[in-house]
């Protein structure tokens, strides 16, 4: 966000709130804290996925995809090829998702809910299998992958309504419409989707004709956005693990 945008959303606050007590004051303007944040008295940021973009040097940005090094903005960098990880909801305004972790299971991405992995009885020894462990693509690729030992692995893709989901072991299927690619993750950052028209994330709520168990992720896009207004906005926070790290034989 620029500021010349920064200081009209300030304008456009002073205009249509000038009589709510709640109001603050940066600058010459006003502004709802709960949507906004205040910068040197005289910088508005907007809070999105409840925590406030910060600030550099006259831009607002999200700590999931960038830092501010020297009053300059700098884009983070994604993973090392190969690099386990795991991902962690974000939302400090609501307690029900917020720190809840991204769970395998059923062929797609859940919160809230156990890992569901498979190991064969084939006398071989197999990783635990109860933690979602990812793999970061190689680079410059936004390809990724589960962190699994099953030969060819499995792959990682949007569906057509923006759920993410994953390869069944021994298979390259993906559902008609599904994007592969684009999903990146950010070392000391967030993973973000990449595609056009990404809006970033929310954590729908539970459903009877989804097992009523959980949240269901979804990336929001253009398409898909007004189905999952009532749902909230998150971020995902990556957690790099140690090298050598594998999560499970496969997830089912």
């Amino acid at each position: 966000m620029t500021k010349s945008l920064g200081l009209a959303l300030a304008g456009l606050l002073a205009a249509a709130g000038t009589a709510r007590a709640d109001l603050q004051t940066c600058g010459d303007a006003q502004y709802d804290p709960a949507q906004y944040v205040c910068y040197n008295d005289n910088f508005l940021c907007p809070i999105v996925a409840g925590e406030g973009l910060s600030y550099c040097s006259g831009a607002c940005y999200s700590t999931t995809m960038y830092q501010c090094v020297n009053n300059v903005l700098q884009q983070l960098t994604p993973l090392a090829a190969g690099t386990p990880f795991t991902l962690t909801v974000s939302n400090p305004t609501d307690t029900a998702v917020d720190g809840l972790k991204v769970d395998a299971c059923n062929l797609r991405w859940n919160l809230g809910v156990e890992t569901c992995s498979y190991c064969p009885d084939t006398g071989i020894e197999c990783p635990v299998g109860d933690t979602t462990v990812m793999s970061a693509g190689a680079e410059g690729s936004s390809l990724l992958a589960m962190d699994v030992t099953v030969p060819g692995g499995q792959a990682v893709y949007l569906d057509a309504s923006g759920a993410v989901g994953y390869t069944q072991a021994h298979s390259a299927s993906m559902p008609d419409g599904a994007t592969q690619g684009g999903l990146v993750a950010y070392a000391n950052g967030g993973f973000v989707n990449l595609n056009s028209g990404g809006y970033g994330w929310v954590a729908c709520p539970p459903t009877s004709s989804a097992g009523g168990s959980g949240y269901t992720l979804f990336a929001v896009s253009e398409s898909n956005k007004g189905t999952v207004a009532s749902c909230t906005p998150i971020t995902l926070k990556v957690t790099a693990q140690p090298e050598g790290t594998v999560g499970a034989w496969q997830y089912s």
